[in-house]
Parts: C-alpha cells; structure tokens; sequence
C-alpha cells in the first residue's frame, strides 16, 4: 500500500498541543456563545494517526456570531476565495483542525452546521424550474442534509484497504486504483490551476487534476509521474467508472432534496443550490 503517499498529503501536523476551551468575558451584557458537536462524514477514519480527527466522529464549533458575519462581508477575503475557510476557522473550538487537511465531505457538513447554527434550517432561495423555466422562490429545509454512509461495493470492484483508501478495480484496463479522499488543500490547488490556465487562455483540465490529486497508486505504484501518465491516458469508460465510484463511496453529505414548482407543479429531486442567499439570507 502507499500510506506514506497519502499520510505526506493529508498533512498531520507535528505539534498537536491541547485545545484550550473558550471563554466569553466582559460586563453583565456579554453573552455566552452556544457550541456544538456536528457529525463529520468521514467519522475520522481517512485521517492518519497524529491528525488530531483521527478516529473522531464529532467536531465542536461555536455558533454564528457578529464577528463572523465581518469575515462573510469582507471583499477581500471574497476577492481571494478563502471567505468560507476564514469562517471555518474563526468557528472551530479545536485550533489544531486546518482547513487544508479538512476532508472536503467533512467541510460540507461543518458549513451547513455553520449556516443553520447562524440564520436557521430554512434556506429560501431562487431556482429555475427544470420543466418549465420558471425562477421560482423555493425553501429547503437544512435538517433534512443527511451524512452519506460509507461503504465498499464488491460489485463495483470498490474495496476498503489496510491504509484508509479505497481500491477501485477499473473495468476497461482492468487497473486496480488505488484513491482517497480530497481535501481542502486539493480543492484549493484545482481551483489555483484553474485560475491560471484560465488567465492564459488554456484549456480547462479540471478533471485529470482532480484525478491526479486523489489517485494514490496504480496497481501498487505510487510514483507521480506514473500516475500522471495513467490519467493522461486513462480511456474515457475508466474515468467515468473512477469518478462515478469516487462520487458513490466518498464520505460526504447527501444534498438531494425535493423541489416542487408552484408555477407547474413540477416535482423531482435535486441537489440543494448553494446560491448567494445561502450565507446571506434576505
């Protein structure tokens, strides 16, 4: 297996010193600040020991508070893309938890906590009907956002291995990849290298990064520059089939709700939009 790969990319910090429980101090007008424990998706499993998530099921953050809805409104942090993570941040009671080795499934959860804690369950946005066309008001309910289960599928070819991956046996090449999950870190390179091909004028190539960036080994290698050429010349059917069955076993949050259209009466499940309203309700 390649734990060492995978331990080197999720970062476990090599100072892990004790969190320090917060106070609120002040005159007779200060306010306690709420905390609570929000179930992570990944129960701490994809974390490697020394990571201070390892083995944990629950993360403790404070509720929204006006200090908060400063970092919310600030154009910088806006501008440079880091707003949300700034938020995280400011929230999370354990100081040793960083965003850039936060499983990307597990931030989910702490921002839909984030979001009901601050504004309530109900999201009430706009959403363009998918029969119709219609923009309609629509209301969704935060508490009904379940943690997805995890799980291997022998069907699939997916199986669980000794160093917290996945095994994924694809159908076409018949190459057993080895994945695990994406981080904060991994979303913000994809989003940098975007950023840049963007600026000159190259072609998109979001899909092979990402493919790149959580692929761990193939068929037991775990050189880089094996695995780049792997994905350079994965066929088609194969990425499909890895990205599918990424998608299925990856700890995250199920976001599917039901939308019904008040101007057609159309009914179907979607995924819950997370559009501008949702961090600054009307």
């Amino acid at each position: 297996m390649s734990s060492s790969r995978n331990e080197a990319r999720m970062g476990v910090p090599e100072d892990t010193p004790q969190p320090q429980p917060q106070t609120q101090q002040g005159d007779s007008l200060s306010f306690a600040v709420p905390t609570e424990l929000v179930e992570i998706p990944s129960k701490g499993k994809f974390y490697p020991e020394g990571h201070p998530l390892h083995n944990i099921e629950t993360v403790e953050m404070r509720f929204m508070t006006a200090k908060e809805e400063d970092i919310l409104t600030s154009q910088s942090l806006i501008k440079k893309g880091v707003v949300i993570d700034r938020l995280l941040q400011s929230l999370l009671i354990d100081k040793r938890i960083t965003l850039d080795t936060l499983l990307v499934g597990d931030k989910n959860a702490l921002v839909i906590a984030a979001r009901a804690s601050g504004y309530g369950n109900e999201y009430e946005t706009k959403v363009p009907c998918p029969s119709c066309g219609s923009t309609v008001e629509y209301s969704f309910d935060l508490d009904e956002v379940e943690v997805k289960e995890i799980f291997s599928d022998d069907d699939l070819g997916i199986s669980f291995t000794d160093a917290n991956t996945f095994s994924i046996q694809l159908p076409k090449t018949g190459a057993a990849v080895e994945v695990r999950p994406m981080t904060g870190a991994d979303e913000r390179f994809i989003a940098q290298q975007a950023e840049k091909r963007k600026k000159n004028k190259l072609a998109d190539n979001a899909l092979t990064t990402q493919l790149k960036r959580m692929i761990v080994a193939v068929n037991g290698n775990a050189d880089s520059v094996t695995i780049n050429k792997f994905v350079d010349s994965m066929p088609a059917f194969d990425s499909r089939h890895l990205r599918g069955a990424y998608t299925k076993i990856v700890p995250d949050i199920d976001m599917q709700q039901e939308f019904t259209c008040s101007e057609c009466g159309h009914e179907q499940i979607m995924e819950v939009p997370l559009t501008a309203d949702f961090f600054w309700p009307r």
